[in-house]
C-alpha cells in the first residue's frame, strides 16, 4: 500500500493486522543454501572492498529491501519512522501536510491529498511531483528523507515546489504544518439525499459509518431520498472495516473472499457480522469511485456491485487486489508480506482492472481531468498479475464525446456546480425518487 503520508507505503493497499509467529525456515533445500552462500560472498566482498566502510545494519537493511522490492510494490519491511507511519496508518492521527505519497524514479509522487488537511486547500493533486523542500532539491533521495522534512512542529510554515505534469512551469507552494486528525466518515444531507463521505478504513469507519446513517435519519427526521457513499480518493486501510461498511448496507451474503497460495487456502466473510439487516433500509444507493479508490474501498464498491445493492458511478478503480499481513518484528519493526489475494462476491479479482463503474461519470468540473496523469496499480513495478484476462479498461476516452459531459469547468461554476460527479449522483437519486432536478453546489 501507499505509505500513509506523510503516511508513507509504497502502495495502496487493505490491511490485514494479523500478528504471525515466525517459523523455521520451512522449504529450505540445498539450492536455498547455495543461494545464500552467494549472498554472503557478496556481502563479504562489499564489507571487504567497498569504497567507504558500509556498517551491517546498512548492508541487511538494504537486502532486505531488495528482497522485498523483487516480490511486489506492497511488500515492505517498516522500522523506525516507517513502522511508526504504519501505525498512523491504522490509528488515524499524524502531523504533517495531509499527502500520501509515493517514490517514482527517485521523485516524490503525490498519491493523493487527504480531505481537509494543508495539502488538499493548497491544491496539490494527485499525479504531482514534489522536487523542493524549502528551495532544497529532494529528487534522487530517499522517501524517509522526504517524509522527515515535511513533518515538522504545528504551525510552521513550509515551501514546496511542485511539478504537474501538464502544467507549463513548477508551482511554488506555501502550506502551513499541523496536526491531521483523520475523521474517517463525514457526513450531510444535500437536497434531501444523505452523503456519506468515507476517506480512509482506520478502527472507526464501520462504526462512524453507522452513526452518520442515524445522524443523517435525525436530521431529516424520517428516511431520505438515498444515499450516496463517496469513496473517491479513498486509498484503503483495515481490511476489516471494509467488511463492516459493506456490512452496512448488505442483509446477507458474501462481502469478500481472500485467497492464499494454496488453492484449498480461502477465508471468506459475510454480511451480518456487524450488524443485522440492511440499516439503508433498501433504499437507492450510489458508490462514488475514481482512480485513487483503492483496495479497501474497492471491496466494498465491488460487494456493493456485486449484490446490485448500489450503482458504482465515477471512473475506473486503482485495481489492488492484495491483502497485506502485518508480522511484528520487534518492539518498533514489522514486515508487511502480501500473502493472499482479494476476491469479490462474484469471484472477480479487481487485480490490475479495478472496478469499472456502472455508471461511466468523468469530473469535468475539474479543469486538469483530461491531462493529468493517473496511476493505478497496473502502472507499479512489480505488481501481481491478475490470472484473469483483463479487459480494455481505458474508457474514460469514451466519456469526452458523450453530450452529457460536455460542460466546461467555468459553465459548471456559473451553475454553482463545484463537484461534477457528486452533483451528478445526487440529480440520478432525485430523478430515480421522481423528485424535480435542481443544481447543487458539490462540496
Amino acid at each position: 500500500m501507499l505509505r500513509p503520508l506523510l503516511q508513507v507505503t509504497a502502495a495502496v493497499s487493505a490491511l490485514a493486522l494479523v500478528p504471525v509467529a515466525s517459523g523455521a525456515m520451512a522449504g529450505v533445500d540445498t539450492n536455498s543454501y547455495r543461494e545464500l552462500d552467494t549472498f554472503m560472498e557478496v556481502y563479504n566482498q562489499v564489507k571487504a572492498n567497498y569504497v567507504d566502510k558500509v556498517d551491517d545494519k546498512t548492508l541487511v537493511k538494504g537486502a532486505i529491501a531488495g528482497m522485498l522490492a523483487a516480490l511486489d510494490p506492497h511488500s515492505s519491511f517498516a522500522d523506525g519512522l516507517d513502522f511508526d507511519n504504519l501505525k498512523i496508518q491504522t490509528e488515524g492521527n499524524y502531523g504533517g501536510l495531509g499527502l500520501t505519497v509515493t517514490q517514482e524514479e527517485g521523485a516524490v509522487k503525490v498519491i493523493a491529498p487527504t480531505e481537509d488537511t494543508p495539502a488538499a486547500r493548497a491544491g496539490i493533486k494527485s499525479g504531482d511531483f514534489i522536487t523542493h523542500i524549502d528551495g532544497k532539491f529532494i529528487v534522487g533521495g530517499s522517501l524517509d528523507e522526504a517524509i522527515e522534512q515535511m513533518r515538522g512542529q504545528p504551525g510552521t510554515r513550509i515551501n514546496l515546489t511542485i511539478v504537474r505534469p501538464g502544467a507549463d512551469k513548477p508551482l511554488q507552494m506555501t502550506l502551513v504544518r499541523e496536526i491531521i486528525v483523520q475523521k474517517p466518515v463525514k457526513w450531510e444531507v444535500k437536497n434531501g439525499v444523505g452523503y456519506i463521505n468515507i476517506n480512509t478504513f482506520t478502527a472507526q469507519t464501520g462504526a462512524d459509518t453507522i452513526k452518520a446513517i442515524q445522524a443523517i435519519d435525525k436530521q431529516l427526521g424520517h428516511k431520505p431520498l438515498g444515499y450516496v457513499v463517496d469513496l473517491r480518493e479513498n486509498g484503503g486501510g483495515l481490511l476489516s472495516e471494509a467488511i463492516a461498511v459493506s456490512d452496512v448496507f448488505l442483509g446477507h451474503g458474501e462481502i469478500v473472499s481472500q485467497r492464499g497460495r494454496e488453492k484449498n487456502d480461502i477465508e471468506r466473510y459475510y454480511a451480518e457480522s456487524m450488524v443485522p439487516g440492511d440499516l439503508a433500509r433498501g433504499l437507492p444507493v450510489i458508490v462514488l469511485v475514481d482512480s485513487g479508490t483503492a483496495s479497501a474501498s474497492e471491496i466494498v464498491a465491488g460487494a456493493l456491485q456485486d449484490h446490485h445493492r448500489g450503482l458504482v458511478m465515477g471512473v475506473r478503480s486503482f485495481g489492488k487486489g492484495s491483502v497485506q499481513t502485518i508480522l511484528p518484528m520487534g518492539a518498533r519493526a514489522a514486515l508487511r508480506l502480501t500473502t493472499a489475494r482479494y476476491f469479490t462476491p462474484s469471484g472477480h479479482s479487481v487485480q490490475e482492472g479495478g472496478i469499472k463503474p456502472d455508471l461511466l461519470v468523468p469530473q469535468i468540473s475539474d479543469p486538469d481531468y483530461k491531462d493529468r496523469t493517473v496511476i493505478r496499480e497496473a502502472d507499479l513495478r512489480k505488481h501481481l498479475i491478475n490470472a484473469e484476462k483483463v479487459d480494455d479498461v481505458t474508457l474514460e476516452q469514451d466519456a469526452r464525446a458523450d453530450p452529457r459531459f460536455s460542460a466546461t469547468p467555468d459553465q459548471l461554476k456559473k451553475q454553482g456546480i463545484e463537484d461534477f460527479q457528486l452533483h451528478y449522483a445526487l440529480q440520478t437519486i432525485a430523478r430515480s425518487a421522481g423528485k424535480p432536478q435542481v443544481a447543487t453546489k458539490g462540496r
